[in-house]
């Protein structure tokens, strides 16, 4: 893998040592109620493309256990997580729908409603059995108005139309970048692992491609390594779909890929910042064709769920 990505052989060796030292990286936290006046965490120092709503936090504390956490003031997220998310920042506030189509535990979906205050976020993932931790972040954190989902891309874009401002994809992979934060990842650099991750992420774009509306956004994101899931994506998607623009973010121009000529932004473990993230955003061409987005249309099985955890959660304030 290492030289398949690296022509330079010390570059290969700092990139394959960094994945096996299975560092213990520090979360960040996504502050969704003001900073308290005294700042319970020691912090990192900010980085350039770090949203003024973010800390980074030293290692060895624990936020996850703090009562300002259980009180959702903030949300704990990988900075890998931030670095790709931070080009939600190209969208314009306050659109109408954010539909987040692989959301499961939420982070993106969090991101997007802190910066861009949506009017509706609509937060699908096809493992149901993921949907409650989806519920409880989003219940925690307080995003309203919301949806939750456990659908096929492909029911979604039927059920929706071209209705979405922005569309996330954060897609399944073969989570190589996993090794680094010192899980097991069992066959995630053999190529058919590799392959038929590529197969299914074309097809969660195609369908994304379905659900933005004109002049709306895709945000296309991994956290593996493998070229073919990552540039091999946004160039199949330039190919496939090329009425939808590949934009660029200046404030990531630092992170541009060295694999492709095309705006896509490479977070890489030897950066000491993170195990790594893959970010390449794509927006549709305003044309004014019809839109529609009509929530009465979806099936009761989607929203009975979340509906009944935010009506207790309602009463119970």
């Amino acid at each position: 893998m290492a030289a398949d990505l690296f022509a330079d052989e010390v570059e290969q060796e700092r990139f394959a040592d960094h994945v096996l030292k299975r560092t213990p990286y520090r979360p960040a936290l996504i502050w969704l109620d003001e900073r308290p006046a005294e700042m319970p965490f020691r912090l990192e120092k900010k980085l350039s493309w770090q949203p003024d709503f973010v800390d980074r936090v030293k290692r060895d504390q624990r936020p996850g256990q703090d009562d300002l956490h259980d009180a959702g003031s903030y949300y704990c997220m990988a900075l890998s997580s931030v670095f790709e998310s931070c080009t939600f920042g190209i969208v314009p506030q306050n659109p109408d729908l954010v539909v987040d189509l692989c959301a499961a535990p939420g982070g993106k979906s969090i991101f997007a409603n802190r910066l861009l205050q949506p009017e509706m976020i609509l937060a699908n993932d096809i493992v149901r059995k993921r949907r409650g931790l989806l519920i409880s972040n989003f219940k925690r954190c307080r995003i309203r108005p919301s949806m939750i989902t456990s659908q096929d891309p492909r029911v979604v874009a039927e059920h929706c139309g071209a209705a979405a401002d922005l569309v996330i994809v954060d897609a399944p992979c073969s989570g190589q970048s996993l090794i680094a934060k010192g899980k097991q990842v069992s066959s995630c650099f053999h190529s058919h692992i590799i392959n038929n991750n590529r197969n299914r992420q074309r097809r969660i774009m195609a369908n994304a491609a379905k659900i933005v509306k004109p002049g709306g956004w895709i945000a296309y994101f991994t956290c593996t390594y493998a070229e073919k899931e990552n540039e091999g994506i946004v160039k199949w998607m330039r190919v496939k779909f090329p009425e939808f623009e590949n934009v660029e973010i200046p404030w990531l121009s630092e992170f541009q890929s060295h694999l492709s000529e095309f705006p896509c932004y490479r977070l890489w473990p030897q950066q000491g910042l993170g195990p790594g993230g893959f970010a390449a955003m794509f927006r549709r061409p305003d044309e004014r064709a019809e839109s529609w987005f009509d929530s009465d249309l979806l099936h009761p099985s989607w929203t009975s769920a979340w509906q009944e955890s935010l009506e207790s959660s309602q009463s119970d304030s």
